[in-house]
């Protein structure tokens, strides 16, 4: 596998190789994320601000074949995986897996308990998009059905689970799909009984 290690700002190649990958690798399926160059270099320079997670799997020679941020939330009790990218000719060789891995042993490291994303379907590749959801989600979610190679198939391999759905968020019928897995081990109840 890869070697992964950590991206610096300071590695302007890899910063710029980054920002390169987020505009291919999304531009079928999710354009309005990161239309140009300008708005995926501030990706990943937000990606590298300080408390951030961002680690990148390299080539030999040092090219950038994918990367994976990690922003701390609730308080440092959960990462959002934000984002995972792979460039588009090496996907499907376990280099997403990887990357995803090594996040969540970087996670635990911090004593982070949970891991979650969000995965936009704005191009209509489950069964959720296009469909009113309201006022029931929940069968919605329960029933989904991967239509056009949609990555939250890709994410419940890894073992994330579907948490909840937002409908609608990028424009009617077209949800975020939020996932969510548990990292490292579940601290034991340290109150004393009294």
């Amino acid at each position: 596998m890869l070697p992964i290690d950590d991206l610096h700002s300071d590695d302007q190649a890899g910063v710029a190789q980054a920002a390169a990958l987020l505009v291919d690798a999304f531009r079928e399926h999710a354009p309005a994320a990161w239309p140009d160059h300008a708005s995926a270099l501030d990706e990943v320079r937000e990606a590298l601000a300080p408390g951030r997670i961002c680690r990148a799997a390299r080539l030999p020679g040092g090219a950038i074949a994918g990367w994976v941020g990690g922003i701390p939330e609730y308080g440092g009790h959960v990462l959002e995986l934000h984002p995972l990218v792979v460039r588009p000719d090496l996907q499907g060789r376990g280099i997403g897996r990887a990357l995803v891995a090594d996040l969540e042993r970087q996670a635990a490291a911090r004593g982070i308990q949970t891991l979650f994303l969000g995965t936009d379907d704005e191009t209509n590749r489950t069964s959720l998009a296009g469909a009113d959801l309201y006022p029931d989600v929940w069968p919605h979610i329960a029933a989904i059905r991967n239509l056009r190679g949609h990555p939250y198939e890709f994410y419940r391999k890894c073992g994330f689970t579907i948490v909840g759905v937002l409908p609608d968020a990028n424009g009617r019928g077209r949800p975020d799909i939020f996932m969510a897995k548990r990292v490292g081990a579940y601290p034991e109840d340290t109150t004393e009984s009294k």
